[in-house]
């Protein structure tokens, strides 16, 4: 049964529109990347190539994602995600073409990579500062979950269609997601919205903007460094392979099994925050949940039982869904709407790095200390990230109300 606070936000035609584009954008997403991985692997059969597609698309939206941020604050958000939408339409029809004429090569994937990466660059800013702009305050945090439960659903069966349709051919991959993102843009088209570009002309001081606000606003550069921290220490998606094989002796499905864990308790615990909601006590349940992230991750870690540890992995994706619905819902709720573009590209930077150093840093001390030692040591540094963010960060494990 829905909540009365929830069932209001399909009272929102835009919300709407603007949900089902993002979810149908990401399953196109997901499915498009499975078939650019699998069809490098056949062309090249390298996992240096393989790397070389994320890096590609990394370091362009590492580098636009300030002045793409500028530019959510300044242009309709809207029309700048229905573009990424379509540029990557592109990308999935200039692979369609390339496989059916037998032309595609590993620098036209990695050229059409650049394009992912310069398309994802201006997304994610348009799309997290757009929310706030839809529905009412008070339903903000109940809108965030509901899409994170979407994006949940997203990763779990975007890349299981992909790989389904793949079966067919890269084509039929390329044909549907096409289609999807053309649809995901056209509905992102359709939402209408209110936004009032900032004053003042462009100089590097407004470009930055969302970095000065961040750094004064303590609340909100605890959060995203609580979450950058985190993931950075606890990540172990990374040496997954490692354990599978060598350590819990299971083959391709169980490894497929490890990788979903994470998402399938994410996915869980999103449906629970939209019937349970977080509305107060937000910093120590924050806090809390950081603290737990790391303590599974040692459990993972320690673990010689594959269902102990997809459970202990199930458990890393639940409480890193509220970390994320609680940090997301502070971004968007603490900022004023003519920095909120450039407050969200601060925070996609976080995401981003945290991420990938995070699969970095995961490997190089597997390197010293094995997987094991790894993995555990990430754990605690989790827990110790936690625990100095009480000291260092007193207005955020002081923080009641999520939405003030």
């Amino acid at each position: 049964m829905l909540s009365p606070d929830l069932a209001q936000l399909f009272k929102y035609r835009s919300f709407a529109f603007f949900s089902g584009s993002r979810f149908i954008g990401m399953v196109a997403n997901q499915m498009l990347m499975v078939a650019v991985g699998w069809q490098m692997y056949d062309i090249t059969g390298s996992a240096w190539d393989l790397g070389l597609v994320g890096l590609f698309q990394f370091v362009p939206a590492l580098l636009l994602t300030l002045p793409a941020g500028h530019a959510a604050d300044h242009f309709n958000r809207g029309r700048i995600y229905a573009a990424c939408m379509f540029s990557q339409a592109l990308v999935a029809v200039s692979l369609l073409v390339a496989t059916q004429s037998g032309s595609e090569s590993r620098a036209l994937i990695l050229g059409l990579s650049i394009i992912l990466g310069v398309a994802r660059a201006f997304q994610m800013p348009a799309q997290q500062a757009l929310i706030a702009l839809l529905i009412p305050q008070r339903l903000l945090g109940h809108a965030i979950a509901m899409n994170a439960s979407a994006m949940q659903a997203a990763i779990i069966g975007g890349p299981a269609l992909g790989g389904a349709l793949y079966v067919l051919g890269a084509t039929a991959v390329y044909s549907a997601s096409t289609v999807l993102l053309l649809v995901a843009g056209g509905l992102m088209l359709a939402v209408r919205y209110s936004q009032a570009p900032p004053p003042g002309q462009t100089s590097l001081r407004t470009v930055l903007a969302g970095v000065h606000f961040v750094w004064q606003n303590k609340i909100l550069l605890g959060a995203t460094t609580l979450d950058l921290f985190a993931v950075l220490l606890g990540g172990a998606t990374a040496l997954l392979p490692m354990f599978a094989r060598d350590i819990l002796h299971t083959g391709p499905e169980g490894l497929g099994l490890l990788r979903a864990a994470p998402a399938a308790g994410a996915f869980l615990m999103s449906l629970a925050l939209l019937r349970w909601p977080v509305h107060r006590r937000t910093g120590p349940i924050l806090l809390a949940s950081v603290a737990i992230f790391g303590i599974a991750t040692i459990v993972f870690g320690l673990s010689t039982h594959f269902g102990l540890s997809l459970l202990a992995l199930a458990v890393t994706g639940a409480v890193d869904n509220i970390s994320v619905v609680i940090r997301q819902t502070l971004v968007q709720a603490d900022t004023p709407d003519e920095i909120r573009g450039r407050v969200s590209a601060v925070n996609s930077i976080f995401i981003g790095a945290s991420n990938q150093l995070g699969e970095f840093e995961s490997g190089a001390t597997a390197a010293l200390l094995g997987p094991v030692g790894s993995v555990v040591l990430g754990g605690v540094g989790t827990i110790a990230i936690a625990l100095l963010w009480l000291k260092f960060f007193p207005k955020l494990a002081a923080r009641d109300r999520l939405v003030e």
